[in-house]
Formats: structure tokens, sequence, C-alpha cells
């Protein structure tokens, strides 16, 4: 038997907890802090190589450098005139739109939500998006 602080295991615990383990739980949480020893020396001496495919925004962190005051003025106003455009879309129109590129559901759920055929939805979204285009070309002239 061998005593560990369970503070130096789970970053959680706030206060010195100690508990005695089995000499192969023990090892097990040893050799675990050397891997992540081991895989942070070789971040730092290779640089660190990520999936762009993970999905998980580590590219936009990379990529992403900060705005400068006009292009965060101009997100908002774009922001605005999208929400402008949206509230001016039949209800139905807007909410499938909303559902579907905020909301990231697939038409084929927006139909099954509202009870409807999945051509109705793509046809409802489709016709939503051909306004907001129209709408949205008011607000650049």
């Amino acid at each position: 038997m061998k005593k560990i602080n369970l503070r130096e295991v789970y970053p959680f615990y706030e206060n010195d907890c100690f508990v005695m383990v089995d000499d192969e739980i023990a090892e097990i949480f040893e050799e675990s802090k050397r891997k992540e020893l081991n895989y942070q020396r070789k971040i730092y001496r290779n640089g660190a190589h990520f999936s762009l495919d993970r999905d998980d925004g580590i590219e936009h962190d990379a990529i992403f450098i900060s705005l400068s005051p006009y292009e965060i003025y101009e997100r908002k106003m774009t922001n605005e005139e999208l929400h402008c455009a949206i509230s001016k879309l039949p209800d139905i129109q807007a909410k499938r739109i909303y559902a579907y590129y905020f909301l990231d559901m697939n038409k084929s759920e927006i139909a099954r939500a509202e009870g409807v055929s999945v051509k109705a939805v793509c046809k409802s979204i489709n016709q939503g998006l051909q306004t907001l285009e129209k709408e949205l070309k008011k607000f650049q002239k």
C-alpha cells in the first residue's frame, strides 16, 4: 500500500487529501504523470502539432489575430443588418433559417419537429435566403 495525495492527481481538489492505494494503482498514477510530462516536453521541443479536422477551434486560435476597432464595428454592423433582414422574413422562414444555420439542425430534424415534409423545409429556407439576399443588398447601397 502506498499513500498518494489526491490534490496532485485531480485538479479540482483544492486541499490535500491523502489516501492509501494499492501499489498497482499508485504505479498507474505515476506512469500517467510521466506520460503527461513527456508529452509536455515533446510539445515544447517540437512545437505543437494539431489536426485541423478536429473542429475544436485550435486552428482558429492559431490563425486568429485580434480585430481592429474598425473590424469590430464592421462586424457589429453586419450582424445588425443580418438580424434586421431576418426580422423582415415571414415567421416560419425566419425560424427555419435560424434553426438550420444557428442551431445546426439539419432539414430533416426541422421537418420532424414541425411535422412537415423535408421538401417544404428546403423550399422555405431557399425562399428565405433569396429574400435575405435582396434585403442585404439594400443595405449595401
